[in-house]
């Protein structure tokens, strides 16, 4: 069955065809496979639009039925003929228009001469051409010079031994005038942007191909890729429109008013100049083309996904100040197609470079937290996160989906499983881990034989609250001035301290202190080591056997402060992941539900990137992440 013709604009990215007939792909499988490979050049997306519409200038001539019925102008459509395929690309059937401006002058310079008998010999050209009236010239000339469209026959009108000419059997008609400044309604629907998908091993920019079908926007413009200067480190400007068409109002050979259509893509803009009077034309591009994709569009997704903003934020910006960008379908687009395949494949870089770096040290002291995507017991997704707390870089980080292990309570034990399976394969032997009090992690832990510590930080938050909770009761107020001495004296414990008996012994002379003695039994801390102080005032002491000091006693030497005191970590702490979590939330906000748990991922190693070439650079960079 022979594709139907429909009224639809031509999916062939680059043709401009406005009023020849168009056809949909065939319903057959196999013609339709290759229509589809002949549109998109090799590369179709994953998901097609509903319909696919090819115009007639991209079939030879042997495909239709009726062509020479219609151009003698007795069928006004061209019928194609069934298993019919488009072979011709946009650049082959727009190569009348690819001639530079130059051609154009020349072309001009012949229609003028055509009408003057002092230049005849020059053109070798017969004396028939005075004997045409300048309008009947005039448009043989036109039609001589790019706009004719389809292959033609010589027409015994006038002879030539210019081999660019072509005489049509038909006048060409003068395109209908438009408004100067038309910006057509961009089609993010047409899959043609972003459609090379790109693996992750490979640049970005590894499709670009100079045959691609969107050369043809390029013809008559500086290709911008030939320069010294990358793409993307050149200077961007905004630019209003009614500056761009101030330059393409008039022609530049007779100074006369000219025809000026645009196209937009999302911020790219093309703009095509012609002349109706003296026939020149050329074609303006606010951008270069990367593979089949503007440099902006694409430019623009990667800063907005690698400064961790938002898109959403982004585009009220820009509908605001009216200014123009494509739709959040194709920044996602970008996003997986370019930008998220660069970051996962920059991550495992440079985490190889660390793990074999770690398998090389004696000494590996490591820091382990989960970061949840939502506080409380209704997290989906967590991250854990192992970061080598001698350089303060990620080493590793394992997202866990709570249906995997049963919930969210279990997903920081099967993290850290994992962050350690993955160490062991790389042949790192940890020296010691620091992590929070979670009980599941102790015990996983303990049984796998690891030397564990405990973060300060944490220890000391929960004995603060409880001591907060304490003064505020009836007869309690006085422990509220000891507070911050009691909070000092959990980070000197820690600290000063080679073993858990000797933190257990400093931990608990805090009891003795606060009554004003000075003196301990423990033979592993007997005296208090700083001066001792006569003081008038007895009111600050706490005294024995008082609400107060009971309550205060039963809290620091309970069996599990007493047994987290003697693990606490007398190095390293996770404040540097802590800070690097808090970080996160601006790559992955909390409050955002993303599409995929690799979207969550890759935001995490684009902070994960940043982090490590900060601690590489820390001196040049500090203001960057305070």
């Amino acid at each position: 069955m022979a594709p139907k013709q429909i009224y639809g604009r031509c999916s062939v990215f680059g043709c401009e065809s406005k009023k020849l007939s168009t056809f949909v792909a065939p319903s057959s499988e196999s013609l339709r496979n290759q229509w589809v490979h002949f549109v998109f050049d090799g590369n179709a997306p994953t998901r097609l639009p509903k319909c696919v519409f090819v115009c007639a200038k991209h079939f030879t001539d042997d495909c239709f039925f009726n062509l020479g019925q219609y151009r003698a102008g007795f069928a006004e459509h061209l019928k194609i003929k069934p298993g019919s395929v488009p072979t011709l690309p946009a650049s082959a059937t727009n190569r009348g228009q690819a001639n530079t401006s130059t051609d154009y002058i020349q072309l001009h310079l012949s229609r003028d001469v055509a009408c003057q008998t002092d230049h005849v010999e020059s053109l070798k050209t017969h004396t028939v051409g005075t004997q045409l009236s300048f309008r009947t010239l005039r448009t043989h000339i036109k039609s001589e010079g790019v706009q004719a469209t389809v292959f033609c026959k010589d027409f015994g009108v006038g002879t030539s031994n210019a081999d660019p000419l072509c005489l049509s059997s038909s006048p060409v008609k003068k395109p209908s005038k438009r408004p100067r400044v038309d910006l057509e309604e961009e089609l993010e629907a047409n899959p043609l942007e972003g459609s090379s998908l790109v693996e992750a091993s490979k640049g970005p920019y590894s499709t670009y191909d100079p045959s691609d079908s969107i050369t043809a926007l390029l013809d008559s413009t500086l290709k911008s890729e030939d320069s010294s200067t990358a793409t993307h480190n050149g200077k961007k400007y905004m630019v209003y429109e009614s500056c761009i068409m101030e330059l393409f109002n008039a022609c530049p050979v007779c100074t006369r008013a000219c025809e000026v259509t645009t196209q937009r893509l999302g911020t790219f803009l093309s703009v095509k100049q012609q002349c109706p009077h003296c026939t020149f034309g050329r074609r303006w591009n606010s951008q270069p083309i990367l593979g089949s994709t503007p440099a902006g569009n694409l430019h623009l997704s990667a800063a907005v996904y690698l400064s961790g903003a938002s898109f959403l934020k982004i585009e009220k910006v820009f509908k605001a100040m009216k200014l123009q960008l494509f739709r959040y379908e194709t920044f996602r687009r970008h996003a997986k197609s370019f930008i998220e395949p660069a970051v996962i494949h920059q991550w495992k870089v440079l985490n190889d470079l660390n793990l074999q770096r770690l398998s090389q040290e004696e000494i590996v002291i490591l820091g382990g937290d989960m970061r949840a995507d939502s506080p409380g017991h209704s997290a989906k997704y967590g991250s854990y996160t192992m970061m080598d707390l001698h350089t303060n870089t990620i080493v590793d980080i394992q997202l866990v989906q709570s249906n995997e292990v049963g919930g969210s309570a279990h997903m920081e034990k099967e993290g850290l499983k994992r962050s350690l399976a993955l160490l062991e394969s790389r042949g790192v032997h940890l020296d010691c881990i620091v992590t929070d009090r979670h009980p599941q992690v102790q015990k996983f832990l303990r049984e796998r034989n690891v030397t564990h510590y405990y973060d300060v930080r944490h220890f000391a938050k929960g004995i603060s609250k409880k001591l907060l909770a304490i003064s505020m009761q009836k007869d309690c107020e006085k422990l509220k001035k000891w507070m911050k001495s009691i909070n000092n004296h959990i980070y000197w414990t820690a600290a000063g301290s080679t073993s858990g008996p000797e933190r257990i012994a400093k931990w608990t002379s805090i009891l003795n202190h606060v009554r004003d003695v000075h003196v301990h039994e423990d033979p592993l801390y007997p005296k208090c080591e700083h001066a001792i102080r006569q003081t008038s005032d007895r009111s600050k002491w706490l005294q024995a056997a008082t609400p107060t000091f009971s309550k205060l006693e039963k809290l620091l030497t309970n069996k599990r402060a007493l047994k987290d005191v003697a693990k606490l970590s007398p190095h390293h702490q996770t404040s540097s992941l802590e800070a690097f979590h808090a970080v996160i939330l601006r790559f992955a906000p909390k409050n955002v539900v993303f599409p995929l748990l690799e979207s969550c991922a890759d935001s995490t190693w684009l902070l994960c990137i940043q982090i490590t070439m900060w601690t590489d650079h820390r001196p040049k960079q500090r203001k960057e992440y305070r």
